[in-house]
């Protein structure tokens, strides 16, 4: 991201009048304590967006923007760099002109030490441009040609050294050369292509890796079953694990450094049939903060999520499957929240990313933190806000029901399938129907759906039986099909190079939002409370449901009508 000097920053804001002076210093303040990038605030808080504020930052510097596209990219000139070098660097030179000039695209055009080695290193005249990190990453996918070619020779080479190799001891041959590659290279070919886990499967006759990108399982490369067991202890030996303990679950994590980028990777070991299953999380070290609008809430549904984090007491319960992204949606709200004159505590299973200045407790059963404890240790600590990472039971349900009956903020997740049948399932969990109305403010449900991949966008008129599927979607969650309006005009990605073929690149959410107003209260404690009333009631206060929620994100070319079905049925 843009890293400007502040004074520079500040220069040009108040300059073209986009912030006054007293915002801009509390901003300041803000981002030296939480140590984070001055945009990256401005961004994160809704000040501006990203896109938005590059714009004019480019106009004052001088330099243009570039939306970077694979069909604007010359390989030839690409590979003027290395990819290690252009990901250092965070710049893409793509294009030659005839009068001798090589264009870069840079995350930082402002930065003259870059500027100096890339005149040096590239022996021409440079025309540098403002790029974000998704245009960037464009740039970088173009390297992956060359990268699955090594990824694979790589692989087989040290697959063929392994098999040769005459070392008995597991671990020594954990811990030699070629199983040490296999895994370094899994890990890195993973990150490379945005995967979020890595599946290490134990088959009857091979082993076999699969990557989740976008939420998607992708198979990678099958390999022989004889280094199955070298492979596996290497991991456990990453991960602090016990090497000979292989009937039993373990879990751990280790760091793995890609460049400048740090990465944290949670590995879970599994028994099966034929052989242990290793699934491995990549997680960013340093995650920056994501703002409402990149989680993809929409205007209306971001300003029902901002007016309920400004409530000092209450619950904001965030529901949805695993892997629907509701940790990323509560650190979102815990970055707004992070204010220095508050106390905030979070307990988690487990700590998925270290948040400066909120202190955050690791769920362990085994010294006897549960989520019911750590909640009972977390209230003698004079909390303001307080995150539990999921509400699994009733007693953890009570402690925070408790907590957020006293002054405090209470996050937290569950897992409930829409918004509406979180309070039924509450008061399941034994809490009188009257806490239940007293301590909720808002109830977010959400799904995670692939984005179209924009460089290879296409529209298209989708075909009757589509509009019917969409009509038959309404009527069973109760709407009336004639009081929506739906789009003429779908989109989809073709496919590119950049995008895998998939036409989708990253993930955004859907949401359906509901605000507990009086009007809901009154019905949860009222004698008429059942789920159909709730949902009249919920509709009648103005909450969109999720499905809707997809059908606008598709008119805006953000996902497609098949990706919005698919989450909404799984």
């Amino acid at each position: 991201m843009l890293n400007l000097p502040p004074e520079r920053l500040k220069e040009i804001l108040l300059k073209t009048g986009a912030i006054d002076a007293g915002l801009f210093a509390q901003l300041e303040v803000e981002a030296k304590r939480k140590k984070q990038n001055l945009i990256e605030i401005l961004v994160s808080q809704n000040i501006f967006t990203y896109d938005y504020l590059l714009s004019l930052l480019a106009g004052s510097l001088g330099v243009e923007r570039v939306k970077l596209i694979a069909d604007k990219i010359d390989e030839n000139v690409l590979h003027l760099l290395t990819e290690d070098t252009a990901r250092r660097l965070k710049a893409i030179p793509f294009q030659k002109t005839p009068d001798g000039f090589i264009y870069v695209a840079m995350e930082d055009p402002t930065n003259l030490e870059t500027l100096d080695f890339l005149n040096l290193r590239l022996g021409e005249k440079v025309k540098t441009f403002l790029a974000t990190d998704e245009d960037l990453n464009r740039g970088f996918a173009l390297y992956e040609k060359k990268l699955t070619r090594d990824f694979k020779t790589v692989i087989d080479e040290s697959i063929q050294a392994s098999l040769r190799s005459k070392s008995k001891d597991i671990n020594e041959a954990a811990s030699q050369l070629p199983i040490v590659a296999i895994v370094d290279n899994l890990i890195a070919y993973a990150l490379s292509l945005r995967a979020s886990d890595i599946h290490f499967e134990a088959l009857e006759d091979e082993i076999m890796s699969r990557y989740r990108i976008d939420g998607i399982l992708h198979e990678i490369i099958r390999m022989p079953k004889d280094i199955h067991a070298a492979i596996v202890a290497r991991i456990k030996i990453l991960s602090g694990l016990r090497v000979d303990e292989h009937n039993k679950p373990q879990d751990g994590r280790f760091r793995y450094k890609l460049g400048q980028d740090l990465i944290d990777v949670r590995v879970s070991i599994l028994p099966t049939f034929y052989g242990e299953k290793i699934v491995m999380r990549l997680l960013a070290a340093a995650q920056k903060p994501v703002s409402m609008n990149q989680l993809g809430l929409l205007d209306d549904n971001a300003k029902l999520v901002e007016e309920a984090v400004k409530k000092t007491y209450g619950m904001l319960l965030v529901c949805g499957p695993t892997g629907s992204g509701k940790t990323t949606t509560l650190y979102s709200v815990l970055n707004i929240l992070n204010r220095p004159e508050v106390n905030i505590i979070t307990v988690e299973d487990p700590i998925e990313y270290d948040i400066r200045y909120v202190n955050q407790v690791q769920v362990n059963p085994a010294a006897g933190i549960t989520f019911a404890a750590g909640l009972k240790s977390i209230l003698r600590q004079d909390p303001n806000i307080i995150m539990v990472g999921e509400i699994r039971d009733g007693e953890t349900a009570n402690i925070a029901v408790q907590a957020a009956l006293t002054g405090h903020l209470v996050l937290s997740s569950l897992h409930t399938n829409d918004a509406v049948t979180t309070i039924p399932r509450l008061i399941d969990m034994d809490i009188p129907p009257f806490l239940v109305a007293a301590v909720l403010n808002m109830i977010s449900a959400q799904r995670l759906v692939r984005k179209v991949h924009l460089d290879c966008v296409e529209s298209y008129a989708p075909p009757a039986d589509v509009y019917e599927a969409i009509n038959r979607q309404l009527v069973e969650l109760g709407l009336d099909p004639g009081s929506i309006r739906l789009p003429k005009l779908f989109y989809r990605g073709r496919g590119c190079h950049a995008c895998g073929g998939t036409g989708f690149l990253g993930r955004l959410g859907i949401f359906e939002v509901l605000n507990v107003t009086e009007n809901i209260r009154k019905l949860i404690i009222s004698k008429d409370f059942n789920l159909d009333n709730l949902k009249k009631m919920a509709r009648q206060e103005g909450m969109l449901m999720m499905f809707e929620d997809g059908l606008r994100k598709v008119e805006r070319g953000l996902t497609t009508i098949e990706e919005v079905f698919r989450v909404i049925r799984e």
